[in-house]
């Protein structure tokens, strides 16, 4: 997968685990892959993930989504430098989390964030569709 859409899904999916009876697992995978990338953050990431998690609840009680919206963003910035400082840990995050979803019954398990681009065409048109960044060179 893609590095940035992996850390898009996963800091997506990390923030909704947060408030499920995954979340020692999801807190355990994620700190071990902050320990082999980056060991002198791991204390503090799983510092920021209880304060995270203690957030989401609160925003969740509240009916805050924009709180809710924050705390992902903030997840999926910290992912996106963890997977640009080691990329190989990408299979290991989409396992973590993986595996934290499928310890939940089925209809207890957050959505898998995804992206549907749909476009229709005619005539001499041309569609250019990008998840993010798009550049585009014509000659």
């Amino acid at each position: 997968m893609d590095p940035e859409v992996l850390a898009q899904t996963a800091g997506t999916t990390v923030v909704a685990l947060m408030a499920t009876d995954a979340w020692q697992r999801t807190r355990e995978g994620v700190v071990a892959l902050w320990r082999r990338v980056r060991p002198a953050q791991a204390d503090e990431v799983d510092t920021a993930l209880q304060e995270t998690r203690d957030e989401i609840l609160t925003a969740q009680h509240e009916g805050d989504t924009a709180g809710a919206d924050d705390l992902e963003r903030d997840w999926r910035r910290r992912l996106r430098r963890l997977l640009a400082a080691d990329p190989s840990v990408a299979r290991d995050l989409e396992e973590v989390l993986a595996e934290a979803r499928a310890s939940l019954p089925e209809n207890e398990r957050p959505p898998i964030p995804s992206v549907r681009l749909e476009a229709h065409a005619s005539g001499n048109a041309r569609i250019y569709q990008a998840g993010r960044d798009q550049h585009i060179v014509e000659r």
